[in-house]
């Protein structure tokens, strides 16, 4: 079914009144909407991985604050980046999005915007996101390369395993590697080790997601882990933010991370446990509230590492 464009249009599961159906102009809107400008949390869970990283960096140094330049770098760079990405699922995932209660409405799907200028669309973004990309260092250009081939292959991966959410979460938290190099120049252990918590956060906060569409998923043959775990998803997903968990200790560890660090850590294992405790996998509006909350406990641990790399420069 082909959607005609209207004034206000709103994709599905995007907060009523948001800023794109508000303030961009009519002709942007589409664009705005293929790279998920109308909901901002996929680029927060992008860029917070290289703000830790940045920010572990500076506290393994004792160099106080990131450079804000790095910040903005990255920062630029997962708008960019996100919504390329975005624009590259949604073109793979097209026939598949126009079965999905959720999907159906999106750009491409909805007939709003033509492959062809998707594809245009999603080329210029990467140029944009390569541009940001040249200002680092060539360990850290060479690595960021190298998260192309999780991000080419994720959206496959639906098709032929319930386990998609561990591609989204090796594409995800690349920039837990990236934040470190770009300030150091090498790749240690505690970027690591950064990393496999970062991507045990996104088995948890992608699977809680992927519940939204379970009954959608299921006939159309999608695959996910929200179907492979079902009513034992509250006992996965304790393992996996117990993983992410342990994953920020090893890391703040081999650093040798002070108080503000750890306290923060408590802060946001007390906001994992908030989740799986008011979690409710028959409602897709709590499902989609909690997922979005990820961002909340990014920023605990962003702010935590943060302000140790402040403290332990002192």
């Amino acid at each position: 079914m082909t959607v005609k464009p209207e004034a206000g249009y709103q994709v599905a599961d995007t907060v009523a009144k948001n800023w794109v159906n508000r303030l961009a102009p009519q002709w942007a809107r589409p664009y705005c909407q293929l790279s998920r400008l109308d909901r901002p949390i996929g680029i927060w869970l992008l860029l917070i991985p290289c703000w830790w990283s940045l920010g572990l960096a500076q506290m393994a140094t004792r160099g106080g604050l990131p450079d804000p330049w790095l910040l903005m770098l990255f920062a630029v760079g997962a708008v960019a980046m996100r919504g390329a990405g975005c624009t590259y699922n949604d073109i793979i995932d097209r026939n598949l999005d126009a079965h999905v209660a959720r999907t159906r409405s999106r750009p491409i799907p909805s007939g709003r915007v033509s492959v062809c200028r998707s594809i245009a669309f999603m080329i210029t973004l990467s140029l944009i996101g390569l541009i940001v990309l040249v200002q680092f260092n060539r360990l850290t250009i060479a690595l960021a390369l190298g998260s192309l081939i999780p991000v080419a292959i994720y959206p496959f991966m639906k098709r032929i395993t319930h386990w998609p959410q561990i591609f989204l979460g090796l594409t995800f938290n690349w920039g837990a590697l990236l934040g470190w190099t770009a300030v150091l120049g090498r790749l240690d252990w505690p970027a690591v080790a950064l990393y496999a918590a970062g991507v045990a956060w996104t088995l948890g906060y992608d699977t809680i997601y992927a519940f939204q569409d379970r009954e959608d998923d299921a006939i159309v043959g999608i695959k996910s882990t929200a179907l492979r775990f079902g009513a034992n998803a509250r006992v996965w997903l304790t393992i996996f933010y117990t993983a992410a968990i342990i994953g920020f200790a090893l890391a703040g560890a081999m650093v040798e991370a002070g108080v503000i660090f750890w306290l923060g850590l408590g802060v946001g294992s007390a906001h994992m446990a908030w989740q799986l405790l008011t979690l409710d996998t028959g409602e897709p509006e709590r499902c989609l509230a909690l997922f979005r909350s990820n961002r909340d406990f990014g920023l605990i641990m962003a702010v935590a590492v943060m302000l140790e790399a402040l403290r332990a420069s002192l």
